[in-house]
């Protein structure tokens, strides 16, 4: 059985940080891409960023220079640093998870951030 679980949101004053973690468990995680995607009200869920199976990066334009993105195989965990944030940044953050053959996507139940300005 596919678990992904979120830890670490939380309410945070602009400019503050936040790091996200999502334990992996129920499929071989070395093989898997892991990503963080998020949704704002209103909005369509975004992706934020990609940590690959490779040991490559990628990251949304706007979030570049603020969010680092991590992967631990041994822990099975990846993890979502995020400094300076913004207001802009509210949304329910999303850990993913897909094979990088390519298949089925995986996901958490989300977890809140919400930034004060």
């Amino acid at each position: 059985q596919v678990q992904l679980v979120e830890s670490g949101g939380g309410l945070v004053q602009s400019g503050g940080s936040l790091r996200l973690s999502c334990a992996a468990s129920g499929f071989f995680f070395p093989h898997h891409h892991m990503s963080w995607y998020r949704q704002a009200p209103g909005k369509d869920r975004e992706l934020v960023a990609t940590a690959t199976s490779i040991g490559t990066f990628q990251y949304a334009d706007f979030v570049k220079g603020r969010f680092t993105i991590s992967r631990s195989t041994n822990k099975k965990s990846v993890y979502l640093q995020m400094n300076n944030l913004e207001p802009a940044d509210t949304a329910q953050y999303y850990c993913s998870a897909i094979l990088n053959m390519g298949g089925t996507r995986y996901w958490g139940q989300g977890i809140q951030v919400t930034v004060s300005s």
